[in-house]
């Protein structure tokens, strides 16, 4: 499965958002929320609410992509970024607030980074660990070639 890579960008600067009002409100609600989205987008990139809303609203505004994103290194960074909000609502509930705020903030950096920078840590990750099992991908691939 190939996805256009605005969609994940886009996605990434919803979730900075809702991290952001999470870290300052210290909202479990918000996080628990979060876990969910990253949750079903790490099943399937395809039904991800964040991604459903780029590609019913934003994606008919916009000019066709000019390359395409394997899901893979998506699905990886979300399961990441369910990682670390899992560990941020638990630090949060277990009354260990220094693990909420660094594990959000962590989150929140790495959301942003993607948002802001096309620079998705996850997908980054994923992309590495494939170069040392010998399995290389590409990270992108242009659209005729898809």
């Amino acid at each position: 499965m190939l996805l256009d890579p605005r969609a994940p960008r886009f996605a990434a600067a919803i979730t900075t958002a809702v991290l952001a009002v999470a870290l300052v409100t210290g909202s479990n609600l918000l996080l628990i929320v979060q876990a969910a989205i990253f949750a079903v987008t790490a099943a399937n990139p395809r039904i991800g609410p964040y991604g459903m809303l780029y590609r019913t609203v934003v994606a008919p505004r916009v000019a066709p992509p000019t390359e395409l994103e394997p899901a893979a290194p998506v699905r990886f960074a979300q399961l990441v970024g369910l990682i670390f909000v899992v560990a941020a609502a638990t630090g949060n509930l277990a009354g260990v607030p220094a693990l909420g705020l660094a594990a959000t903030g962590a989150a929140l950096a790495a959301a942003f980074l993607n948002a802001a920078f096309d620079l998705c840590l996850g997908c980054v990750g994923y992309l590495a660990l494939r170069r040392l099992v010998g399995r290389p991908m590409a990270a992108r691939v242009p659209v005729g070639l898809s």
